[in-house]
Protein backbone atom coordinates (compact mmCIF):
# COMPACT_ATOMS: atom_id res chain seq x y z
CA UNK A 1 0.00 0.00 0.00
CA UNK A 2 1.37 3.44 -0.91
CA UNK A 3 1.93 6.08 1.75
CA UNK A 4 -0.72 8.34 0.20
CA UNK A 5 -3.31 5.55 0.40
CA UNK A 6 -2.45 5.02 4.07
CA UNK A 7 -2.85 8.74 4.67
CA UNK A 8 -6.27 8.71 3.05
CA UNK A 9 -7.33 5.74 5.16
CA UNK A 10 -6.27 7.59 8.28
CA UNK A 11 -8.16 10.70 7.24
CA UNK A 12 -5.10 12.54 8.43
CA UNK A 13 -4.93 15.65 6.25
CA UNK A 14 -4.59 18.83 8.31
CA UNK A 15 -7.23 21.46 8.58
CA UNK A 16 -5.69 24.84 8.22
CA UNK A 17 -8.68 27.07 7.64
CA UNK A 18 -10.00 27.32 4.12
CA UNK A 19 -7.66 24.76 2.59
CA UNK A 20 -9.86 21.68 2.70
CA UNK A 21 -12.74 20.75 0.46
CA UNK A 22 -15.86 18.96 1.58
CA UNK A 23 -14.38 15.61 0.55
CA UNK A 24 -11.80 15.89 3.32
CA UNK A 25 -14.62 15.35 5.79
CA UNK A 26 -14.95 11.79 4.50
CA UNK A 27 -12.62 8.86 4.74
CA UNK A 28 -11.53 6.93 1.65
CA UNK A 29 -14.81 5.03 1.47
CA UNK A 30 -16.99 8.10 1.89
CA UNK A 31 -17.88 7.42 5.53
CA UNK A 32 -18.80 10.70 7.27
CA UNK A 33 -17.13 11.89 10.42
CA UNK A 34 -18.48 10.27 13.57
CA UNK A 35 -18.02 12.37 16.71
CA UNK A 36 -15.59 14.50 14.74
CA UNK A 37 -13.35 11.57 13.75
CA UNK A 38 -13.32 9.86 10.35
CA UNK A 39 -14.54 6.28 10.49
CA UNK A 40 -11.36 4.47 9.49
CA UNK A 41 -9.19 6.93 11.41
CA UNK A 42 -11.06 5.93 14.54
CA UNK A 43 -11.03 2.24 13.71
CA UNK A 44 -7.26 1.94 13.40
CA UNK A 45 -6.94 3.12 17.00
CA UNK A 46 -9.96 1.26 18.27
CA UNK A 47 -8.40 -2.02 17.16
CA UNK A 48 -5.90 -1.28 19.96
CA UNK A 49 -8.65 -0.43 22.40
CA UNK A 50 -7.93 3.31 22.13
CA UNK A 51 -10.60 5.96 21.63
CA UNK A 52 -9.45 8.98 19.56
CA UNK A 53 -9.67 12.42 21.15
CA UNK A 54 -10.90 15.74 19.76
CA UNK A 55 -8.03 18.10 20.50
CA UNK A 56 -9.24 21.42 21.91
CA UNK A 57 -6.03 22.00 23.87
CA UNK A 58 -3.41 22.77 21.23
CA UNK A 59 -0.06 21.32 20.24
CA UNK A 60 0.62 19.10 23.25
CA UNK A 61 3.00 16.26 22.45
CA UNK A 62 1.05 13.85 24.66
CA UNK A 63 -1.96 14.40 22.37
CA UNK A 64 0.05 14.02 19.17
CA UNK A 65 1.35 17.56 18.62
CA UNK A 66 -0.06 19.27 15.55
CA UNK A 67 -1.84 18.09 12.43
CA UNK A 68 0.72 17.81 9.66
CA UNK A 69 0.32 19.79 6.46
CA UNK A 70 -0.59 18.03 3.17
CA UNK A 71 2.71 19.30 1.76
CA UNK A 72 4.51 17.43 4.54
CA UNK A 73 2.95 14.10 3.58
CA UNK A 74 3.69 14.69 -0.08
CA UNK A 75 7.34 15.47 0.63
CA UNK A 76 7.70 12.44 2.91
CA UNK A 77 6.16 10.19 0.26
CA UNK A 78 8.47 11.63 -2.39
CA UNK A 79 11.48 11.02 -0.13
CA UNK A 80 10.64 7.39 0.59
CA UNK A 81 11.93 4.62 -1.64
CA UNK A 82 15.20 6.38 -2.44
CA UNK A 83 18.61 6.39 -0.80
CA UNK A 84 20.84 9.40 -0.26
CA UNK A 85 24.02 10.22 1.64
CA UNK A 86 22.82 11.96 4.81
CA UNK A 87 25.63 14.53 5.06
CA UNK A 88 24.84 15.63 1.51
CA UNK A 89 21.14 15.76 2.38
CA UNK A 90 21.78 17.85 5.50
CA UNK A 91 23.95 20.23 3.48
CA UNK A 92 21.28 20.67 0.81
CA UNK A 93 18.54 21.20 3.40
CA UNK A 94 20.73 23.61 5.36
CA UNK A 95 21.23 25.77 2.28
CA UNK A 96 17.55 25.68 1.37
CA UNK A 97 16.44 26.56 4.90
CA UNK A 98 18.85 29.48 4.87
CA UNK A 99 17.33 30.73 1.62
CA UNK A 100 13.75 30.45 2.92
CA UNK A 101 14.24 31.81 6.44
CA UNK A 102 17.04 34.34 5.76
CA UNK A 103 19.03 32.67 8.56
CA UNK A 104 22.75 31.86 8.09
CA UNK A 105 22.03 28.11 8.14
CA UNK A 106 19.41 25.54 9.03
CA UNK A 107 19.26 21.99 10.36
CA UNK A 108 16.51 19.44 10.99
CA UNK A 109 16.70 17.50 14.25
CA UNK A 110 14.63 14.70 15.79
CA UNK A 111 12.41 17.15 17.63
CA UNK A 112 13.17 20.41 19.42
CA UNK A 113 14.58 18.72 22.54
CA UNK A 114 17.03 16.74 20.40
CA UNK A 115 18.04 20.02 18.77
CA UNK A 116 18.82 21.51 22.20
CA UNK A 117 20.94 18.46 22.96
CA UNK A 118 22.88 18.65 19.69
CA UNK A 119 23.60 22.36 19.99
CA UNK A 120 24.80 21.87 23.57
CA UNK A 121 27.13 19.13 22.37
CA UNK A 122 28.37 21.44 19.63
CA UNK A 123 29.14 24.18 22.15
CA UNK A 124 30.99 21.70 24.37
CA UNK A 125 33.00 20.06 21.59
CA UNK A 126 33.43 22.79 19.00
CA UNK A 127 33.33 19.97 16.45
CA UNK A 128 36.19 17.96 18.02
CA UNK A 129 35.12 14.28 17.73
CA UNK A 130 37.40 13.16 20.58
CA UNK A 131 35.47 15.41 22.97
CA UNK A 132 32.20 14.27 21.40
CA UNK A 133 32.93 10.66 22.23
CA UNK A 134 33.67 11.55 25.87
CA UNK A 135 30.14 12.85 26.44
CA UNK A 136 28.60 12.68 29.03
CA UNK A 137 31.88 12.29 30.96
CA UNK A 138 33.22 15.83 30.72
CA UNK A 139 36.12 15.35 33.14
CA UNK A 140 39.10 17.13 31.62
CA UNK A 141 36.89 18.99 29.10
CA UNK A 142 37.23 22.76 29.40
CA UNK A 143 33.76 23.73 28.20
CA UNK A 144 31.53 21.93 30.69
CA UNK A 145 29.09 24.55 32.05
CA UNK A 146 25.88 26.07 30.72
CA UNK A 147 24.51 29.27 32.22
CA UNK A 148 20.78 29.92 32.23
CA UNK A 149 18.57 32.67 33.63
CA UNK A 150 16.53 31.10 36.40
CA UNK A 151 13.31 31.90 34.53
CA UNK A 152 14.50 29.69 31.68
CA UNK A 153 14.84 26.48 33.69
CA UNK A 154 12.18 24.00 32.58
CA UNK A 155 11.50 20.29 32.10
CA UNK A 156 12.94 20.38 28.59
CA UNK A 157 16.44 21.40 29.66
CA UNK A 158 17.00 17.73 30.50
CA UNK A 159 18.10 17.58 26.86
CA UNK A 160 20.89 20.01 27.69
CA UNK A 161 21.86 18.23 30.91
CA UNK A 162 22.06 14.92 29.00
CA UNK A 163 25.38 16.13 27.61
CA UNK A 164 26.82 16.10 31.15
CA UNK A 165 27.16 19.85 31.63
CA UNK A 166 26.75 21.66 34.94
CA UNK A 167 23.79 24.05 34.91
CA UNK A 168 24.38 27.43 36.53
CA UNK A 169 21.37 29.63 37.33
CA UNK A 170 21.62 33.41 37.32
CA UNK A 171 19.10 36.13 38.18
CA UNK A 172 20.76 39.43 37.27
CA UNK A 173 22.97 40.77 34.46
CA UNK A 174 25.75 41.32 37.00
CA UNK A 175 25.55 37.71 38.15
CA UNK A 176 25.53 36.49 34.56
CA UNK A 177 28.69 38.36 33.68
CA UNK A 178 30.38 37.22 36.88
CA UNK A 179 29.62 33.55 36.23
CA UNK A 180 31.02 33.49 32.68
CA UNK A 181 34.40 31.74 32.73
CA UNK A 182 36.58 29.67 30.42
CA UNK A 183 34.33 26.72 31.35
CA UNK A 184 31.20 28.34 29.92
CA UNK A 185 30.06 26.38 26.86
CA UNK A 186 26.91 28.40 26.14
CA UNK A 187 24.00 30.36 27.60
CA UNK A 188 20.53 28.80 27.36
CA UNK A 189 17.48 31.05 27.19
CA UNK A 190 13.87 29.93 27.06
CA UNK A 191 11.80 32.32 24.98
CA UNK A 192 8.94 33.95 26.85
CA UNK A 193 8.10 36.75 29.23
CA UNK A 194 11.47 36.71 30.99
CA UNK A 195 13.40 37.04 27.73
CA UNK A 196 11.20 39.81 26.32
CA UNK A 197 12.64 43.26 25.56
CA UNK A 198 12.87 45.46 28.63
CA UNK A 199 13.24 42.59 31.10
CA UNK A 200 16.36 42.48 33.34
CA UNK A 201 17.69 39.40 31.54
CA UNK A 202 16.08 39.90 28.15
CA UNK A 203 17.57 38.16 25.15
CA UNK A 204 19.19 41.46 24.14
CA UNK A 205 20.85 41.88 27.54
CA UNK A 206 22.02 38.25 27.62
CA UNK A 207 23.33 38.40 24.06
CA UNK A 208 25.23 41.66 24.59
CA UNK A 209 27.02 40.18 27.61
CA UNK A 210 27.65 36.87 25.82
CA UNK A 211 29.24 38.57 22.82
CA UNK A 212 31.81 40.28 25.05
CA UNK A 213 33.10 36.82 26.00
CA UNK A 214 32.43 35.02 22.69
CA UNK A 215 29.86 32.71 24.29
CA UNK A 216 27.06 31.34 22.04
CA UNK A 217 23.41 31.83 23.05
CA UNK A 218 20.85 29.10 22.38
CA UNK A 219 17.21 30.25 22.40
CA UNK A 220 14.42 27.70 22.87
CA UNK A 221 11.38 28.86 20.85
CA UNK A 222 9.71 25.44 20.60
CA UNK A 223 6.03 26.38 20.32
CA UNK A 224 6.49 29.71 18.56
CA UNK A 225 5.39 30.90 15.17
CA UNK A 226 8.24 31.07 12.69
CA UNK A 227 9.33 34.63 11.92
CA UNK A 228 11.17 35.45 8.70
CA UNK A 229 13.75 36.79 9.13
CA UNK A 230 14.04 35.21 12.58
CA UNK A 231 13.43 37.91 15.17
CA UNK A 232 15.46 36.08 17.82
CA UNK A 233 18.55 35.91 15.62
CA UNK A 234 18.17 39.62 14.98
CA UNK A 235 17.96 40.18 18.74
CA UNK A 236 21.28 38.43 19.28
CA UNK A 237 20.71 34.68 19.63
CA UNK A 238 23.32 32.43 18.02
CA UNK A 239 20.93 29.53 17.35
CA UNK A 240 17.14 29.28 17.69
CA UNK A 241 15.36 25.94 18.17
CA UNK A 242 11.77 25.25 17.08
CA UNK A 243 9.52 22.21 17.36
CA UNK A 244 8.44 20.79 14.03
CA UNK A 245 5.20 19.40 15.46
CA UNK A 246 3.72 22.60 16.83
CA UNK A 247 2.93 25.87 15.03
CA UNK A 248 4.90 24.94 11.90
CA UNK A 249 2.77 21.77 11.45
CA UNK A 250 5.66 19.62 10.30
CA UNK A 251 6.48 16.06 11.39
CA UNK A 252 5.88 15.55 15.11
CA UNK A 253 9.26 13.84 15.41
CA UNK A 254 11.22 16.70 13.81
CA UNK A 255 12.69 19.98 14.99
CA UNK A 256 14.15 23.04 13.30
CA UNK A 257 17.44 24.78 14.16
CA UNK A 258 18.35 28.14 12.62
CA UNK A 259 21.49 30.18 13.14
CA UNK A 260 25.27 30.19 12.91
CA UNK A 261 26.49 27.77 10.25
CA UNK A 262 29.67 26.61 11.97
CA UNK A 263 27.84 25.86 15.21
CA UNK A 264 25.08 24.01 13.37
CA UNK A 265 27.64 21.97 11.44
CA UNK A 266 29.08 20.91 14.81
CA UNK A 267 25.52 20.15 15.97
CA UNK A 268 24.96 18.01 12.87
CA UNK A 269 28.22 16.17 13.62
CA UNK A 270 26.83 15.46 17.10
CA UNK A 271 23.57 14.00 15.74
CA UNK A 272 22.57 10.80 13.98
CA UNK A 273 23.67 9.19 11.66
CA UNK A 274 27.02 9.98 13.28
CA UNK A 275 28.03 7.84 16.22
CA UNK A 276 28.26 9.34 19.64
CA UNK A 277 25.78 10.75 22.17
CA UNK A 278 23.32 11.90 19.50
CA UNK A 279 22.97 8.60 17.68
CA UNK A 280 19.82 7.87 19.68
CA UNK A 281 18.14 10.97 18.20
CA UNK A 282 17.69 9.65 14.69
CA UNK A 283 15.74 11.69 12.16
CA UNK A 284 14.88 10.01 8.87
CA UNK A 285 15.25 11.43 5.40
CA UNK A 286 11.45 11.48 5.13
CA UNK A 287 11.09 13.63 8.25
CA UNK A 288 13.93 15.88 7.14
CA UNK A 289 12.25 16.66 3.84
CA UNK A 290 8.85 16.81 5.52
CA UNK A 291 10.20 19.48 7.88
CA UNK A 292 11.64 21.43 4.97
CA UNK A 293 8.27 21.24 3.21
CA UNK A 294 6.53 22.54 6.34
CA UNK A 295 8.85 25.55 6.47
CA UNK A 296 8.26 26.24 2.78
CA UNK A 297 4.50 25.92 3.33
CA UNK A 298 4.72 28.39 6.21
CA UNK A 299 5.63 31.10 3.71
CA UNK A 300 2.56 30.40 1.53
CA UNK A 301 -0.10 29.54 4.11
CA UNK A 302 -2.99 31.97 4.47
CA UNK A 303 -2.50 32.59 8.19
CA UNK A 304 -5.27 35.20 8.30
CA UNK A 305 -7.75 32.73 6.83
CA UNK A 306 -6.68 30.07 9.33
CA UNK A 307 -7.34 32.53 12.16
CA UNK A 308 -10.80 33.38 10.83
CA UNK A 309 -11.64 29.69 10.55
CA UNK A 310 -10.60 29.13 14.15
CA UNK A 311 -12.71 32.09 15.26
CA UNK A 312 -15.73 30.72 13.39
CA UNK A 313 -15.41 27.38 15.23
CA UNK A 314 -15.16 29.16 18.56
CA UNK A 315 -18.20 31.26 17.69
CA UNK A 316 -20.20 28.13 16.91
CA UNK A 317 -19.32 26.67 20.30
CA UNK A 318 -19.88 29.98 22.07
CA UNK A 319 -23.38 30.43 20.66
CA UNK A 320 -24.37 27.02 22.00
CA UNK A 321 -22.82 27.70 25.42
CA UNK A 322 -24.72 31.00 25.78
CA UNK A 323 -27.98 29.06 25.66
CA UNK A 324 -27.19 27.87 29.19
CA UNK A 325 -28.43 30.35 31.78
CA UNK A 326 -25.55 31.75 33.82
CA UNK A 327 -22.81 30.99 31.28
CA UNK A 328 -20.64 33.74 29.78
CA UNK A 329 -18.05 33.39 27.03
CA UNK A 330 -15.03 35.38 25.94
CA UNK A 331 -12.55 34.91 23.11
CA UNK A 332 -9.02 35.80 24.15
CA UNK A 333 -6.32 36.43 21.59
CA UNK A 334 -2.79 35.93 22.94
CA UNK A 335 0.16 38.25 22.63
CA UNK A 336 3.64 37.16 21.61
CA UNK A 337 4.80 34.34 19.36
CA UNK A 338 4.29 31.17 21.42
CA UNK A 339 1.15 29.01 21.17
CA UNK A 340 -0.52 31.65 19.05
CA UNK A 341 -4.21 30.81 18.66
CA UNK A 342 -7.45 32.35 19.88
CA UNK A 343 -8.97 30.74 22.96
CA UNK A 344 -12.59 30.54 24.03
CA UNK A 345 -13.16 30.85 27.79
CA UNK A 346 -16.54 29.58 29.02
CA UNK A 347 -17.25 30.72 32.57
CA UNK A 348 -19.98 30.21 35.20
CA UNK A 349 -20.73 30.19 38.90
CA UNK A 350 -20.28 26.59 40.14
CA UNK A 351 -22.88 27.22 42.87
CA UNK A 352 -25.44 27.92 40.14
CA UNK A 353 -24.75 24.99 37.78
CA UNK A 354 -23.46 22.69 40.55
CA UNK A 355 -20.47 21.56 38.53
CA UNK A 356 -16.91 22.88 38.16
CA UNK A 357 -14.82 23.36 35.05
CA UNK A 358 -12.43 20.69 36.27
CA UNK A 359 -15.32 18.22 36.57
CA UNK A 360 -16.50 19.05 33.05
CA UNK A 361 -12.97 18.57 31.68
CA UNK A 362 -12.67 15.23 33.47
CA UNK A 363 -16.04 14.06 32.14
CA UNK A 364 -15.27 14.83 28.49
CA UNK A 365 -11.71 13.51 28.78
CA UNK A 366 -12.78 10.07 30.01
CA UNK A 367 -16.05 9.40 28.17
CA UNK A 368 -16.89 9.34 24.46
CA UNK A 369 -16.89 11.46 22.49
CA UNK A 370 -13.60 12.24 24.20
CA UNK A 371 -12.50 15.87 24.14
CA UNK A 372 -9.38 17.49 25.54
CA UNK A 373 -10.13 20.93 27.03
CA UNK A 374 -8.56 23.17 29.65
CA UNK A 375 -10.22 24.14 32.94
CA UNK A 376 -9.70 26.30 35.99
CA UNK A 377 -11.37 27.96 38.99
CA UNK A 378 -10.73 31.35 40.54
CA UNK A 379 -12.59 34.21 42.30
CA UNK A 380 -15.57 31.95 43.07
CA UNK A 381 -16.01 31.30 39.35
CA UNK A 382 -15.11 28.27 37.28
CA UNK A 383 -14.36 27.87 33.59
CA UNK A 384 -13.31 25.70 30.69
CA UNK A 385 -11.25 26.86 27.73
CA UNK A 386 -11.05 25.71 24.13
CA UNK A 387 -8.13 26.20 21.74
CA UNK A 388 -9.11 25.54 18.10
CA UNK A 389 -5.77 25.33 16.30
CA UNK A 390 -5.77 21.52 16.16
CA UNK A 391 -9.50 20.99 15.78
CA UNK A 392 -10.84 19.48 12.58
CA UNK A 393 -13.82 20.39 10.44
CA UNK A 394 -16.94 19.06 12.17
CA UNK A 395 -15.35 19.10 15.63
CA UNK A 396 -16.98 22.38 16.66
CA UNK A 397 -20.49 20.95 16.36
CA UNK A 398 -19.55 17.86 18.36
CA UNK A 399 -17.83 19.91 21.05
CA UNK A 400 -20.69 22.40 21.30
CA UNK A 401 -23.34 19.70 21.64
CA UNK A 402 -21.29 17.70 24.13
CA UNK A 403 -20.60 20.65 26.41
CA UNK A 404 -24.13 21.99 26.14
CA UNK A 405 -25.48 18.60 27.19
CA UNK A 406 -23.35 18.66 30.31
CA UNK A 407 -23.83 22.30 31.34
CA UNK A 408 -27.58 22.36 30.66
CA UNK A 409 -28.20 19.26 32.76
CA UNK A 410 -30.20 19.90 35.95
CA UNK A 411 -28.24 19.01 39.06
CA UNK A 412 -28.90 19.14 42.76
CA UNK A 413 -26.32 20.83 44.96
CA UNK A 414 -23.62 18.50 46.16
CA UNK A 415 -23.11 18.46 49.90
CA UNK A 416 -19.80 19.78 51.12
CA UNK A 417 -20.15 17.68 54.26
CA UNK A 418 -17.40 15.12 54.68
CA UNK A 419 -17.98 11.73 56.22
CA UNK A 420 -16.44 11.76 59.69
CA UNK A 421 -12.98 10.25 59.97
CA UNK A 422 -12.99 6.86 61.68
CA UNK A 423 -9.21 6.52 61.70
CA UNK A 424 -6.55 8.80 63.18
CA UNK A 425 -3.49 8.88 60.93
CA UNK A 426 -1.50 11.25 63.13
CA UNK A 427 2.05 10.00 63.56
CA UNK A 428 5.31 8.94 61.98
CA UNK A 429 5.00 6.57 59.00
CA UNK A 430 7.45 4.52 56.96
CA UNK A 431 6.08 4.38 53.42
CA UNK A 432 7.24 1.67 51.04
CA UNK A 433 6.92 2.96 47.48
CA UNK A 434 6.58 0.29 44.81
CA UNK A 435 7.48 1.54 41.33
CA UNK A 436 7.58 -0.53 38.13
CA UNK A 437 10.76 -2.46 38.92
CA UNK A 438 12.11 -0.96 42.13
CA UNK A 439 11.15 0.05 45.66
CA UNK A 440 12.19 2.84 47.98
CA UNK A 441 11.24 4.00 51.45
CA UNK A 442 9.70 7.41 52.07
CA UNK A 443 8.89 8.94 55.45
CA UNK A 444 5.74 10.86 56.42
CA UNK A 445 5.03 12.88 59.56
CA UNK A 446 1.27 13.50 59.66
CA UNK A 447 -0.98 15.58 61.86
CA UNK A 448 -4.74 15.09 61.65
CA UNK A 449 -7.42 17.57 62.69
CA UNK A 450 -10.79 15.92 62.12
CA UNK A 451 -11.05 15.37 58.36
CA UNK A 452 -7.88 17.26 57.49
CA UNK A 453 -4.29 16.08 57.23
CA UNK A 454 -1.07 18.07 57.06
CA UNK A 455 2.57 17.26 57.57
CA UNK A 456 5.81 16.50 55.74
CA UNK A 457 6.70 13.95 53.08
CA UNK A 458 10.34 12.90 52.88
CA UNK A 459 10.86 11.43 49.42
CA UNK A 460 14.06 9.94 48.01
CA UNK A 461 15.87 13.24 47.47
CA UNK A 462 13.78 15.99 49.06
CA UNK A 463 11.33 16.81 51.82
CA UNK A 464 8.12 18.68 51.03
CA UNK A 465 4.84 19.56 52.66
CA UNK A 466 1.93 17.15 52.35
CA UNK A 467 -1.77 17.83 52.91
CA UNK A 468 -4.98 15.93 52.45
CA UNK A 469 -8.26 14.66 53.83
CA UNK A 470 -9.74 11.66 55.62
CA UNK A 471 -13.23 10.21 55.27
CA UNK A 472 -13.98 7.09 57.25
CA UNK A 473 -10.81 5.04 56.90
CA UNK A 474 -9.95 6.49 53.47
CA UNK A 475 -7.12 8.97 53.12
CA UNK A 476 -6.18 11.21 50.18
CA UNK A 477 -3.04 13.36 50.23
CA UNK A 478 -0.96 15.40 47.86
CA UNK A 479 2.64 16.60 47.94
CA UNK A 480 4.88 18.13 45.31
CA UNK A 481 8.58 17.52 44.70
CA UNK A 482 10.34 20.51 43.14
CA UNK A 483 13.75 20.94 41.53
CA UNK A 484 15.06 23.55 39.07
CA UNK A 485 13.01 23.02 35.94
CA UNK A 486 11.23 19.94 37.29
CA UNK A 487 8.40 18.86 39.57
CA UNK A 488 6.59 15.66 40.52
CA UNK A 489 3.09 15.61 41.97
CA UNK A 490 2.32 12.74 44.36
CA UNK A 491 -1.39 11.98 44.79
CA UNK A 492 -1.77 9.33 47.51
CA UNK A 493 -5.07 7.48 47.75
CA UNK A 494 -5.49 4.66 50.24
CA UNK A 495 -7.32 3.19 53.18
CA UNK A 496 -6.41 1.26 56.29
CA UNK A 497 -6.17 1.25 60.06
CA UNK A 498 -4.41 3.25 62.69
CA UNK A 499 -1.28 1.12 62.19
CA UNK A 500 -1.15 0.59 58.41
CA UNK A 501 -2.70 1.98 55.26
CA UNK A 502 -2.01 1.33 51.58
CA UNK A 503 -3.16 2.21 48.10
CA UNK A 504 -1.99 3.87 44.88
CA UNK A 505 0.06 6.93 44.02
CA UNK A 506 -0.89 8.88 40.93
CA UNK A 507 2.26 10.53 39.53
CA UNK A 508 0.75 12.57 36.71
CA UNK A 509 2.75 12.12 33.50
CA UNK A 510 4.94 9.57 35.30
CA UNK A 511 1.95 7.21 35.62
CA UNK A 512 1.28 5.34 38.89
CA UNK A 513 2.91 3.52 41.77
CA UNK A 514 1.74 1.61 44.84
CA UNK A 515 2.45 2.34 48.47
CA UNK A 516 2.16 0.75 51.92
CA UNK A 517 2.53 2.93 55.00
CA UNK A 518 3.33 1.40 58.40
CA UNK A 519 3.34 3.33 61.62
CA UNK A 520 6.86 3.60 63.01
CA UNK A 521 7.31 1.62 66.22
CA UNK A 522 9.58 3.26 68.78
CA UNK A 523 11.48 1.38 71.44
CA UNK A 524 10.00 1.97 74.86
CA UNK A 525 12.96 3.77 76.46
CA UNK A 526 11.75 5.48 79.60
CA UNK A 527 14.91 6.34 81.46
CA UNK A 528 16.20 9.38 83.27
CA UNK A 529 18.59 11.58 81.27
CA UNK A 530 21.54 13.14 83.12
CA UNK A 531 23.46 15.87 81.30
CA UNK A 532 27.21 16.03 82.15
CA UNK A 533 28.31 19.19 83.90
CA UNK A 534 31.37 19.71 81.71
CA UNK A 535 33.84 18.10 79.30
CA UNK A 536 34.82 14.51 80.02
CA UNK A 537 37.85 13.86 82.20
CA UNK A 538 38.65 10.71 80.24
CA UNK A 539 37.49 9.09 77.00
Amino acid sequence: MKRREIIKKLGAFPLAGGFLTGSSLLDHSGVPLENGVAGNAANIYETLGITPIINCRGTFTILGGSTERPEVFEAMEAASGYFVQYDELADGIGKRLAEITKAPWGMVSAGCAAGLKHVTAACVTGGNPEILLKIPDLSGVEKNEVISPRYSRNVYDHAIRNIGVKMINVETPEELEKRITSRTAMIYVNSGRGSAPGQPLSLEVVSDIAKKYDVPVLLDAAAENLTIPCTHLERGATVVAYSGGKAICGPQCAGLLLGDKDLLMAAWQASSPHHGPGRDNKVGKEEMLGMLAAVEAWTTRDHDQEWQTWLSWLDEISQQMLKVNGVTTEVREPQGLSNVAPRLVVQWDPDQLHITGEEVAEEVARNAPRIAIGAGSYDNMTSINITPSQMRPGNARTVADRLYGILSQKRTPQSDELQPASTDFTGHWEVEMEFFTTRSTHIMYLEQDGNWIQGTHQADYATQEIAGMVEGNEIKMRSRFRAPGDSINYWFSGKGSADQFSGSVFLGEYLTAKFTAKRTQYRDRKERIVIPGGPPLAT
